[in-house]
């Protein structure tokens, strides 16, 4: 049956109010659980250093009596630096786009100011779990400050802490001081991957655990999150049984790993959107902080026109307190 002639339809009317919702929907992730689980703390220069020590290795101690002692050689801390580095954006609106009536958003300017502060702490997240090694920077060049796998490796006292998925061996990180990692060079790369194993955590696990570390989060990407959810790495903690909570036809199915217990630690499981997928990094957040020179801030900018322009600033570094306490298994994918 077709349409009675001269029936008004909404195709063609004229003034039908608009129907924009006051709610914009975004979904892009806004979890960092590396930062986090760092400390807080605050630095005073662009450079900032601290120190670490270690105790020698144990070893058989018996005198002769009466002995005329000689003084023990003795090891000095180690001094370690990073650079602060600076991350911003600018946000600028035009007077007009501040006075008109936006849907969703009473100010144009302070929305996206709001969504930079979110982008930065998500740029933040990333840069300090990439490859990036520590740089003093220059007129014109930016500093760097130094990721969390520039502070990790090779070390002074036993073995290597970060380990080739592809082999189970070692990778040196020597940096620029033979007695350990420094912040200036990764890691090598652990060639081409055999996925995660429960041989492999407890391998990692256990050279940190030599070093006298205890971490207890393993931070990694969503592909061997699930894996470690798997028969592969959870061994019998695979499949919860299923629970009613109501009737059979109201059933919950478990198929997660949250916590790993190896013979070396008990780990939380935690997923990074944000983490490469060439490591998995065992963490002790109680030695590792990321310091502000300069925390978030927004600062108004001279006007120049019709327009307000404010810029989002920080300034910070991360703090390796002690990189044996952490270690990481590389190209882990």
């Amino acid at each position: 049956m077709g349409v009675p002639t001269n029936t008004r339809e909404t195709y063609g009317a004229i003034g039908i109010r608009e129907d924009l919702s006051n709610i914009i929907y975004n979904i892009s992730p806004m979890d960092t659980p590396f930062l986090n689980g760092c400390g807080r703390g605050t630095a005073d220069n662009t450079l900032f250093e601290w120190q670490t020590d270690s105790l020698k290795a144990a070893a058989s101690n018996t005198q002769i009596e009466g002995n005329d002692y000689t003084s023990t050689a003795e090891t000095e801390p180690r001094r370690l630096s990073n650079y602060t580095q600076i991350s911003a954006t600018q946000v600028q609106s035009s007077g007009t786009a501040e006075a008109v009536d936006f849907a969703g958003r009473k100010s144009t300017q302070a929305y996206q100011l709001a969504k930079s502060a979110k982008e930065m702490k998500r740029d933040m997240e990333l840069m300090l779990l990439e490859g990036t090694v520590k740089a003093a920077g220059s007129s014109g060049s930016a500093r760097n400050t130094a990721c969390f796998s520039t502070w990790i490796g090779t070390t002074a006292v036993g073995t290597s802490n970060v380990v080739a998925a592809s082999t189970g061996g070692g990778l040196t990180n020597n940096g620029a001081a033979t007695a350990g990692p420094d912040g200036t060079t990764e890691a090598g790369t652990g060639g081409a991957d055999t996925g995660i194993t429960i041989a492999l955590v407890n391998n990692v696990a256990a050279r940190i655990w030599n070093l006298g570390g205890s971490p207890d989060t393993i931070l990694c990407d969503s592909t061997v999150k699930g894996t470690i959810s798997s028969s592969t790495v959870g061994g019998a903690v695979v499949a919860a049984p299923r629970k009613d909570i109501g009737s059979k036809d109201n059933i919950t199915a478990v198929n997660a790993v949250d916590v790993l217990v190896t013979d070396f630690g008990t780990f939380k499981v935690v997923p990074d959107r944000f983490i490469p997928t060439t490591q998995v990094d065992f963490i002790d957040f109680d030695l590792w902080s990321v310091d502000y020179l300069r925390p978030f801030r927004t600062e108004t900018l001279a006007k120049s026109g019709d327009s307000v322009k404010q810029l989002l600033i920080a300034e910070y570094g991360l703090r390796a307190k002690n990189g044996n306490g952490s270690g990481q298994l590389k190209s882990a994918i």
